[in-house]
């Protein structure tokens, strides 16, 4: 089957991002969210960007508008059930997932392709949910979706090789380098690596072996990365680093994924990415 209209469900960041690029990429997109404020903000926040893109000539006025043609944006749950392609982007949440797919799988078409952008929850649990969980997949985008050119393709224990391969050619389509993760495990490749990273940091600083912005400027400079560990988890949220932390933590039972002393105060103070007068936490 040819994939001719994707259907996102939630206009937040991530929903936002990846509905900008199906549409720029040729596919029509029924974008949806239970809020329609939420809906208008993201409208707004693409239009913006878009416009940003005009001023800097990386986009003709013209293709900006065709962009926006191709999204169509509703609170209407069934306006997503003509989709060929359907990329959830909720709250992480797994009830909130199940729910979703459950839905979904009564009333999209028995080919339409679903799958899930969660960062660390299972993709099989998901499924799960759905009458049809052959027909499921992890497609992991990373944020900002527009500029990241990664995804990660999820197998969870039922999905179906075909599955597999229309997820592929999708995420191709829409320029980016898909990857196969083979099994279904907590944080699959980038997040299953990431997460002992960012502790580790966080302890050396616990430890005074070096002060945070020290720590950042190596591996900046030693390791080439575009940003160091504390500047990406304030970038990704503490809130959130903490929970996929804790999540790998129940999930493993392995000291590596134990979130440190330090990000359980700031989370616990309510800062989750604010930064003091120097641009760093104090930790």
């Amino acid at each position: 089957m040819e994939i001719r209209t994707v259907g996102v469900v939630g206009a937040g960041t991530m929903g936002r991002g990846i509905a900008h690029v199906a549409a720029r990429s040729g596919f029509k997109v029924r974008l949806y969210d239970l809020t329609p404020e939420i809906l208008n903000n993201s409208m707004a926040n693409l239009k913006a960007l878009l416009e940003k893109s005009i001023s800097k000539g990386r986009l003709t006025k013209e293709a900006a508008d065709d962009i926006l043609e191709r999204i169509e944006p509703s609170s209407d749950f069934n306006t997503l059930s003509e989709s060929d392609f359907v990329i959830e982007a909720a709250v992480e949440n797994i009830d909130v997932k199940k729910d979703i797919f459950d839905r979904l799988s009564k009333m999209v078409k028995a080919e339409t392709v679903l799958v899930t952008n969660t960062s660390s929850i299972s993709i099989t649990e998901i499924a799960k949910a759905s009458t049809k969980p052959e027909k499921v997949a992890g497609m992991h985008f990373f944020n900002p979706a527009e500029v990241m050119k990664l995804v990660e393709v999820i197998r969870g224990y039922y999905t179906e090789d075909q599955t597999v391969k229309t997820v592929f050619e999708v995420a191709k389509k829409m320029g980016k380098e898909p990857i196969e993760v083979k099994r279904d495990t907590p944080g699959f490749v980038v997040n299953r690596l990431l997460i002992p990273f960012l502790s580790e940091a966080m302890q050396l600083a616990e430890e005074g072996v070096a002060s945070i912005e020290d720590i950042d400027k190596a591996i900046k400079l030693g390791l080439n990365h575009p940003m160091g560990p504390f500047e990406l988890a304030d970038f990704s949220g503490l809130d959130v680093v903490l929970s996929v932390m804790e999540y790998f933590y129940g999930e493993f039972g392995k000291s590596k994924y134990a979130p440190p002393l330090s990000l359980k105060r700031l989370v616990a103070a309510g800062r989750y990415g604010r930064k003091n007068k120097k641009g760093f936490y104090e930790y």
